[in-house]
């Protein structure tokens, strides 16, 4: 088993209890971002902590800068569970341990509440999921970020604070520091209703996307415009989104959604031609069938 260790308060307190949990038997990955100066000083700080409590350690330096245009947040991501993943892989470790607590989760569904987030999104963090060949836990989910550090400090066990968890400019850090104090002030216990909310919106995606499969097997893949046409259009919009997420792997926006679902509509003869972008290539009309072009084949 590994844990991935920041060296936050968060991965420190993971990776102790699973160290306690399974002594011996627990691999630390750090992953060193190479986005701040600070992050020499997390690696260093990971190497004597895990030497200090014989732990095993391995280290990965990436270049989580984003390209123009992209999220940083979303790029560091990207680059942190590539390298996690390819860690995992070569260490031969059946799962890899995130330190993601309640705050993370309630934080999560603040942002897609702010950003008129679907289903997927309203359902937060899962507990258990795969990237890049690699299965991921996070088993910290239901405990508040307060008490982990509670207890580090009770043991005194040393973490890093993460100079860029008060930078404002993202819009994680603005939820945390401004939003979930007034939600904590109005709606005290805030954090386990809104898990309770993302489990409630995680069983009912699971629900849609099992009905999303049925009507694929209708139309089958490629979808067929003329079994689509049959199916009302919210479970038209329903399979399609389903098919453009684990075929293709994108997300259309609402706006681009719809305008897919009138053009099904209309398209009833022959020369009607579909071509819309979405995401960052192209649904065509190919026949009767709806195929995505992505854009390293435009």
């Amino acid at each position: 088993m590994a844990v991935a260790y920041s060296a936050g308060a968060d991965s420190t307190a993971l990776l102790l209890a699973a160290h306690r949990r399974w002594p011996g038997r627990v691999t630390a990955f750090h992953v060193h971002h190479g986005l701040q100066a600070a992050a020499d000083g997390f690696e260093t700080h990971a190497r004597a902590f895990c030497a200090l409590h014989g732990i095993a350690l391995q280290v990965s330096r990436v270049q989580a800068a984003h390209s123009l245009g992209e999220s940083p947040e979303a790029a560091a991501r990207d680059k942190r569970y590539t390298s996690l993943a390819g860690m995992a892989k070569q260490a031969g470790v059946d799962g890899v341990l995130l330190g993601q607590h309640a705050d993370d989760q309630a934080e999560t569904v603040l942002l897609a509440l702010s950003r008129g987030s679907g289903l997927p999104g309203l359902a937060g963090m899962a507990e258990r999921f795969e990237r890049h060949g690699a299965v991921f836990g996070r088993p910290l989910l239901g405990v508040a970020s307060a008490d982990l550090r509670g207890w580090l400090q009770a043991v005194s066990h040393a973490f890093i604070e993460d100079p860029s968890n008060t930078d404002v400019r993202f819009t994680r850090n603005r939820i945390r520091a401004v939003l979930m104090p007034a939600w904590n002030a109005c709606f005290p216990g805030f954090r386990t209703m809104l898990a309770r909310c993302a489990r409630h919106a995680a069983q009912a995606q699971i629900l849609l996307d099992d009905l999303a499969q049925l009507d694929l097997i209708q139309s089958g893949e490629p979808p067929a415009m003329a079994v689509l046409r049959v199916l009302g259009r919210e479970r038209q919009a329903n399979a399609l989104r389903y098919w453009l997420r684990h075929s293709h792997g994108v997300a259309a926006s609402a706006a681009q959604l719809d305008e897919l679902l009138d053009q099904i509509a209309d398209c009833r003869t022959r020369g009607h031609r579909i071509h819309l972008k979405i995401a960052s290539g192209f649904v065509d009309r190919s026949g009767d069938r709806l195929i995505y072009t992505p854009p390293d084949i435009i």
